[in-house]
């Protein structure tokens, strides 16, 4: 007796980018394993060129054009993917560079710290195109797992130990919890594709306990990633105890990937029950707008105001879901403005930890006096920082103002008055933004230096290259945001307007 089965079709265009990258985690293992610790200063070159040289498969599977499905409709390559992929290796090459010196230079350098952003990236990777509950959850582990261990990878500081455990027990738990939810639907529905979830939980007028439960404790599992209220506590003591360039890493590129699987759940699995997570992502937007407002108020290190000013951030991109449900048009803006803010808060959080990170190799502190006088001995830095600043709090000519205008819109295109109340609140919180972002601009143009120090501040190549690519990008988009929307416009998603 002979079997015969058909493979499944692998397309390994579409594969390539993700290909690309798990070689060079091969090579920097091989890097590690066979070269000694004075050659080892090649893994931070290594890990970036892998990175860069993954984008150019994306650009032309973007000129392509062609969305393509694979393993049964579990893995989908569309527009929306490469955008995000794209976004995912440019924060992971920016960190890259912004980690160069600062690993090196400590006792703490080791070559597995360039595999594990690599790892990790190559999560995100997976998460952007996961249409299945099963790739979705594999894909956030890969991308969390570690994150957990850069996060506590200054080994002999307490507060790093501190960092990483804090991360760890608090991911384990929202692991659980939405691998739980995740079970639910699937004993529901009988199936973990997204595609076959959508009708099968929308055939009934209204829904079932059962599947309320399950969007519950999925949509919990994923507000952790993103740090949203109440889910946000191991954000800032995390930020803080992680080494500098692990900190932008997090609250970047893990907060995206969050938000992609967030934005594919509930668009192409979850949509039909736009009426159980729509109320429960309304107050999770406004309870993190505020608090994480409120609580950057009183923060005294720049770091940890950076943490609760992400966590605001999350607040905001969170809006446009709590009426997305009101008719296709707004599903289309929700889902462009989220995308489109999370390129932009990339490109200027990304950049507000570099101009941290060149300013504490001088005081070594990232206390907020710290910044004092910063213009008398370092203005290309202060001028970096203001932009970054300016483009948090969305004051133009900072693309920040673009991203916050497009929240704007989608909550206004809904038409309901859910969504107007939100729109007031997101402007309220924008403004109360601005009392603490301008608060260090004060500090950095008008207060002198501590101890009178005004030495220049040697900024390492890398570092400088990162704020390049940071600081034009912010101004360029900010000036001309028609670039940014010519790649987010053809975005979509299979379940959007159903």
């Amino acid at each position: 007796m002979t079997f015969a089965w058909d493979a499944p079709s692998v397309d390994f265009h579409a594969l390539a980018p993700e290909i690309i990258v798990a070689a060079t985690l091969v090579i920097l293992l091989l890097v590690d394993a066979f070269t000694g610790e004075d050659q080892r200063w090649a893994s931070s070159s290594i890990a970036g060129i892998g990175l860069l040289v993954a984008l150019i498969p994306i650009a032309s599977l973007a000129y392509d054009g062609t969305t393509r499905i694979m393993f049964g409709g579990g893995y989908v390559v569309d527009n929306y993917a490469l955008v995000l992929k794209a976004l995912f290796l440019l924060s992971g090459y920016v960190v890259v560079l912004l980690s160069t010196n600062y690993i090196a230079e400590g006792d703490y350098w080791e070559g597995e710290y360039y595999q594990m952003i690599l790892a990790s990236v190559l999560g995100m990777m997976v998460m952007a195109s996961a249409r299945d509950l099963v790739s979705i959850f594999v894909a956030l582990e890969l991308l969390s797992i570690p994150a957990y261990m850069m996060a506590a990878w200054r080994k002999r500081d307490l507060k790093s130990d501190e960092a990483g455990l804090k991360y760890y027990l608090m991911g384990v738990f929202a692991s659980a919890v939405m691998l739980y939810g995740m079970s639910v639907i699937y004993g529901y529905t009988g199936s973990t594709l997204l595609a076959d979830i959508a009708p099968k939980i929308g055939a009934l007028a209204t829904s079932t306990p059962l599947v309320t439960l399950g969007i519950v404790f999925v949509v919990i599992g994923f507000a952790f990633k993103v740090s949203a209220v109440p889910f946000h506590t191991w954000a800032p003591d995390t930020y803080e105890g992680a080494p500098t360039p692990v900190t932008a890493f997090l609250a970047v590129a893990s907060k995206a990937a969050g938000f992609v699987a967030l934005l594919t759940l509930l668009f192409v699995g979850f949509w039909p029950r736009h009426d159980v997570w729509e109320p429960l992502i309304w107050v999770l937007s406004a309870a993190t707008m505020f608090v994480g407002n409120f609580i950057a108020l009183r923060q005294t290190n720049v770091i940890r105001m950076l943490a609760y000013s992400g966590i605001a951030q999350a607040g905001y991109m969170l809006a446009p879901l709590a009426v997305a449900g009101a008719s296709p048009e707004a599903a289309s803006q929700a889902l462009h403005s989220i995308v489109i803010y999370l390129v932009i808060y990339a490109a200027m959080n990304l950049g507000a930890f570099a101009v941290v990170l060149a300013v504490a190799r001088k005081t070594r502190s990232a206390e907020s006096d710290s910044f004092g006088g910063l213009f008398s001995y370092a203005p290309g830095l202060t001028v970096c920082m203001s932009i970054f600043l300016f483009s948090l709090a969305g004051i133009p000519p900072a693309a920040g103002w673009f991203a916050k205008l497009g929240i704007f819109q989608a909550l206004a295109s809904a038409g309901t008055t859910s969504g107007y109340v939100l729109a007031v609140i997101v402007a309220l919180n924008s403004v109360i933004a601005f009392a603490y972002y301008g608060r260090l601009m004060r500090i950095m143009w008008m207060e002198d230096a501590p101890d009178g120090d005004v030495s220049p501040i040697r900024v390492p190549w890398s570092i400088t290259a990162a704020l390049v690519l940071t600081v034009g990008v912010t101004l360029v988009w900010g000036v001309l945001p028609g670039l940014v929307t010519h790649f987010t416009d053809p975005i979509t998603l299979l379940a959007v307007g159903r």
